[in-house]
């Protein structure tokens, strides 16, 4: 197991966690339903040529970081909420089964621990809650935190407006954009922050702006990780660092019990 750029764990005050593909195994297939879902979307509601759509997808979510985020950004308008809705709405979450195992890991970690993910809060709360994890952190960024509704500098006439904008940029990782706007979110010292990813170029983003790095779900270590783990359950064995000096921070650190995660704003 990889274990370089080793610190002590009074150096990390808080952990930010990825959540599809790293909090449960890719195996789980719902990457494959998400971009199944997402061309599907593409062809019955922004009427794509079918034969199209594939090579689109793939090229828009390389390219912006989200198929969602590069279909935005080359001038097709829909509601994100509706997105969102059709996207993962289809999911099978009855393939997502409670973790124990990682439940008790999570628990028994001192640090400060936040979700940090490019799905809406609600996909984000029905995986902890299947999951069993919803009370294992402190509060969850999403596609919402980064995305805050556009209120209007002149609202006249009364109506609330609770839609976004049709053409507003969209902000998710792997920009480092994203990445400073979550730490600034969270309120964290990038450099006593470790953050947990499936993705090598959300790693290398996280990198860039100073947090210590995790690519899950490979056990080579891919540059600039500082560790990889085949499986999360594994990041005891492989950081065991994050435990030690534990009865020194329990003092400091109130730990979540059997409460909701809040979206952070």
């Amino acid at each position: 197991m990889d274990t370089v750029g080793r610190t002590t764990a009074a150096n990390y005050e808080c952990l930010l966690f990825d959540l599809d593909d790293t909090l449960y195994p890719l195996s789980t297939g719902f990457n494959l339903a998400c971009r199944r879902n997402i061309e599907e979307f593409m062809s019955q509601h922004l009427h794509i040529d079918e034969s199209e759509v594939p090579r689109m997808c793939l090229e828009l979510y390389r390219e912006h970081g989200t198929t969602m985020a590069g279909l935005k950004a080359v001038g097709y308008e829909f509601d994100n909420d509706e997105f969102h809705a059709f996207v993962h709405g289809k999911l099978p979450y009855e393939k997502l089964k409670p973790d124990p195992v990682l439940r008790n890991l999570l628990l028994s970690m001192p640090q400060r621990k936040i979700i940090f993910t490019n799905a809406d809060q609600k996909h984000a709360m029905e995986v902890l809650g299947r999951l069993g994890l919803e009370d294992c952190f402190e509060g969850i960024i999403c596609f919402e935190t980064l995305n805050p509704r556009l209120q209007p500098a002149d609202n006249t006439d009364g109506i609330e407006n609770n839609s976004f904008s049709s053409n507003q940029r969209i902000l998710c990782k792997p920009s480092l954009e994203a990445i400073e706007t979550a730490i600034r979110i969270a309120n964290v010292d990038p450099k006593k922050t470790i953050f947990f990813d499936d993705s090598a170029r959300n790693i290398a983003s996280a990198k860039a702006a100073g947090l210590h790095t995790v690519i899950v779900g490979s056990s080579v270590l891919v540059p600039p990780a500082d560790h990889a783990l085949n499986s999360i359950h594994n990041i005891k064995e492989a950081i065991p660092e994050i435990w030690e000096g534990e009865g020194e921070q329990l003092e400091q650190v109130i730990q979540p019990a059997a409460v909701e995660t809040a979206v952070l704003a």
